[in-house]
């Protein structure tokens, strides 16, 4: 039989596994009864065809001397694509690794590219089964002219679950148009050292928030026919000095009760269908040949069904970076028995040698079709096998798709302007408005002013591809914050000089920008990031950094334009929060605003003109000095306090889950349902919220717990539950948090989740270091123990009340209305 031989759709015959009335299990066990040793193996590889272009061969920036890799070691392992295509598909393929993603292709063009591979793979293999086509979606589809949405860890600071799933919906459809079937997004790694150069990537530094977030990103991606991919599990974040690839000597507990939260409540609340393994060791064992992790934790403990990949040449680094492997060979061998099923982003250490092993009895036969099982059931579950399917009919919707579409961008648009966190107003912002003094000439300075790349994370296309292409631009519209400020201020003189560069020493430019900043009524200051890739930014994946100064000279800039005695507003646009307390301290306003995307010009712009009423919170602290922080807020009482016996302050600038406006709002009315409940129990939780001023605004009412006494330490608070409310002035509304006492369980001392009687703090605010609202609830009975099926989420709901005049208290009940939602995070 050949590919030829295939059943066509006007065929009434049909064998088993292309029949669509069968249950997809059935179809499943049918192929494999039918597949040979080799043509299971061969699903479990992949191929990178664009990973044969090498950077002499595009036109590179005559200062430019980097590589632009974009994945680690792409340039060593490039030999993978010297073996015919036709030879690497000849017993089936798994995946097609990053046909839009790897070099400037349009739309058009990579669906025929689709198409060809695709006829290639049905035509040399036997079977003829298509290849899943995955591609990275972190701030949106990653391909030349698609919007570029806000990065990650701006998203955390939206604290809108709604808006992620929806903007998370729009980049699904827009991928599967062009026949795209997986997604390697979202990163669930919780922050724990803000030196890490792919902070921008995470969703901030709580398991909660993260895991509402990403929950809600799968849930988009997954509803519009896109597997998310989960990544990096696990541990990568915790990584020792936060070195890119570092060693990560975490405890078991500190891992479960941390880290892997996020993707459990990813899986069980959003339905992920994959995982992609982290390229660390934890304490010891590298995650991609770990089956405590991957096969007991993930299968067994939590019943995850669907497939596991390898993060790029993470198996091959089994034998030449991890050096537990003798070669790549042997390195397969330990990542398939410890669960990994599909090698990305091409066939090294899952190649046709396994057949071998198999034969002479040193691999069970039973690890090849555990991982073919897996994989086969998402190509049968995505249609791929349906006798209807055909590579054109799979890229049908590309002639008409628009990948920057107006939809796309007014998503980008709120994203980004719910993203700015305003950190103080001081006196100087909002800029505009009844009352405020008039603006003749601004100075707008610093390297993050003009350029629109300092908006956009290092796995956007414009600064992960095509800086091998500086002749293409960026490929989608996308102002600076100059351009943008021009727009929203067109009665004021802008003038612009740079100052000083992202990361270099030169100062040459502080004259001008000084001098600008003297004959100018008010200067605004941008600082920051370009993101880029291994060395090549200053945030970003092997982009790390010693410590939390200000990268290069801009600080100093920053200090010399303080001491012009023009007041100075600085926007902090980044990737990681850098440590800003002498800067706040010379600083007119202070504005952070984390990568927001192509849209994020006008999104700050009109914070500072106070057009947009800033809403966004902090996901990450911001630290006061340059080190000596211990992180994250996330904390035992020893790493929360000094207790007198350190002289460091472990205390941050800003704390987690601040964020100012330009309105004021108070909770108050604390309201607990029980004083006692029992270990299985739960109880509710409810404030009441109300705008004092004089701006309809947004507040994120924050819910945190702390265990009083426990056996093992336990943060001294920590986010259970979050809920954004949009009020005018004068109306107030009641938002109400159903606890379960699932939420309330952490890891024992014998490593086993538990839920344990005794005193809990209940603390309700707006930021981890602001809550008002304080109360205790005990739980009795007995000590019990939870797993699988435990409650994740903490529902919230709210209900508006009448509108009254400050000052005025309204009757109970007075004009309530339901709104609201059980999904931890949406008013």
């Amino acid at each position: 039989m050949t590919a030829l031989d295939r059943t066509p759709a006007t065929d009434r015959i049909l064998r088993p596994w292309q029949d669509p009335a069968l249950p997809v299990a059935d179809r499943v066990e049918a192929l494999l009864e039918e597949m040979t040793l080799e043509e299971k193996i061969g699903q479990l590889g992949s191929r990178w065809i664009g990973n044969d272009m090498q950077d002499e061969q595009v036109a590179q920036p005559e200062e430019d001397t980097g590589t632009h890799n974009v994945a680690p070691m792409q340039d060593v392992f490039a030999a993978a694509g010297t073996v015919p295509f036709e030879e690497s598909v000849r017993h089936g393929l798994g995946h097609l690794t990053r046909v839009f993603g790897s070099t400037p292709v349009t739309a058009a063009e990579g669906a025929a590219e689709v198409v060809r591979l695709q006829h290639e793979v049905v035509k040399h293999s036997r079977l003829g089964i298509p290849a899943l086509v995955h591609e990275e979606c972190l701030t949106g589809f990653t391909t030349y002219g698609a919007t570029v949405y806000p990065t990650a860890i701006a998203w955390g600071a939206t604290f809108d679950p709604g808006l992620v799933e929806r903007m998370a919906s729009a980049i699904g459809r827009d991928m599967r148009a062009v026949g795209v079937h997986q997604g390697l997004s979202p990163v669930l790694d919780v922050v724990r050292d803000y030196r890490w150069g792919r902070v921008e990537e995470t969703l901030g530094e709580d398991p909660y928030l993260v895991a509402m977030l990403g929950s809600a990103y799968v849930r988009g991606l997954e509803k519009a026919g896109v597997i998310a991919t989960l990544k990096h599990f696990a541990g990568y974040s915790a990584s020792r000095a936060a070195r890119n690839h570092g060693p990560v000597p975490m405890g078991r507990r500190e891992l479960m009760d941390t880290i892997l939260p996020t993707f459990e409540t990813a899986i069980a609340e959003g339905g992920a269908r994959s995982v992609m393994n982290s390229y660390c060791d934890l304490d010891g064992v590298p995650s991609v040949a770990d089956p405590w992790l991957l096969t007991e934790v993930l299968r067994e403990e939590w019943g995850f069904t669907g497939t596991v990949v390898s993060d790029y040449w993470a198996v091959a680094f089994l034998a030449t970076m991890h050096q537990v492997a003798a070669d790549a060979e042997d390195a397969g061998v330990q990542a398939l028995s410890a669960g990994i099923d599909v090698e990305l982003p091409d066939t090294l250490g899952f190649g046709q040698h396994l057949a071998d092993r198999v034969r002479r009895g040193e691999l069970p036969e039973a690890l090849i079709d555990r991982a073919a099982r897996r994989l086969l059931t998402q190509k049968i579950e995505l249609g791929l096998l349906d006798p209807d399917w055909t590579p054109e009919k799979s890229v049908a919707e590309s002639e008409t798709v628009d990948l920057d579409s107006a939809g796309n961008r007014e998503l980008a648009r709120e994203l980004a302007e719910r993203s700015v966190v305003l950190l103080d107003a001081g006196a100087a912002l909002p800029l505009l408005g009844e009352g405020r003094p008039e603006l003749r000439r601004v100075a707008v300075v610093g390297p993050c002013a003009e350029d629109p790349r300092t908006f956009m994370g290092c796995y956007s296309f414009p600064n992960h591809v095509l800086p091998r292409y500086p002749g293409l631009g960026l490929g989608v519209e996308a102002p600076g914050l100059l351009d943008a400020l021009r727009a929203e201020l067109p009665d004021v003189e802008i003038v612009h000089e740079r100052g000083c560069d992202w990361r270099d020493a030169d100062r040459s430019g502080f004259a001008d920008a000084l001098r600008a900043a003297r004959e100018s009524d008010l200067c605004v200051a941008v600082v920051g990031d370009l993101a880029g890739m291994f060395g090549q930014g200053t945030s970003g994946e092997g982009c790390d950094a010693e410590d939390l100064r200000l990268p290069g000279v801009q600080e100093d800039l920053l200090t010399e334009l303080a001491a012009t005695g023009t007041p100075v507003v600085v926007v902090v646009v980044s990737g990681r929060p850098y440590a800003l307390g002498d800067v706040h301290d010379n600083a007119a306003a202070l504005v952070q605003a984390f990568m927001p995307g192509q849209e994020g010009g006008a999104a700050i712009a009109g914070v500072l003109s106070g057009r947009v009423q800033p809403c966004g919170k902090l996901p990450v602290q911001i630290p006061r000095s340059h080190g000596g922080q211990p992180g994250t807020y996330l904390q035992p009482p020893l790493g929360a306090d000094s207790h007198g016996i350190s002289n460091l302050d472990p205390s941050p600038l800003f704390p987690f889950g601040y964020g100012a406006s330009y309105t004021t709002f108070e909770i108050g009315e604390l309201e607990i349902s029980a004083t006692e409940v029992p270990t299985d129990g739960e109880f509710t939780v409810s404030v009441r919220v109300r705008n004092t001023g004089p701006r309809a605004g947004e507040e994120v009412v924050q819910l945190y717990l702390h265990d009083v006494l426990a056996q093992v330490t336990r943060p001294v608070r920590q986010l259970t539950g979050f809920a954004r409310v949009r009020l005018e002035p004068g109306e107030s509304a009641r938002a109400t948090f159903t606890v379960h006492t699932d939420r309330t369980a952490f890891t024992g001392r014998d490593l086993r989740r538990v839920v344990e009687p005794g005193d809990l703090d209940v603390l309700v605010g707006t930021s981890a270091s602001d809550l008002p609202c304080r109360g205790r609830v005990r739980l009795t009975g007995p000590l019990r123990h939870v797993g699988r099926g435990r409650r994740l989420v903490t529902p919230v709901e709210v209900i508006p009340e009448a509108a009254t005049p400050v000052g005025v208290t309204p009757a109970p009940g007075a004009g309530a209305t339901r709104q609201g939602g059980s999904d931890g995070g949406q008013s």
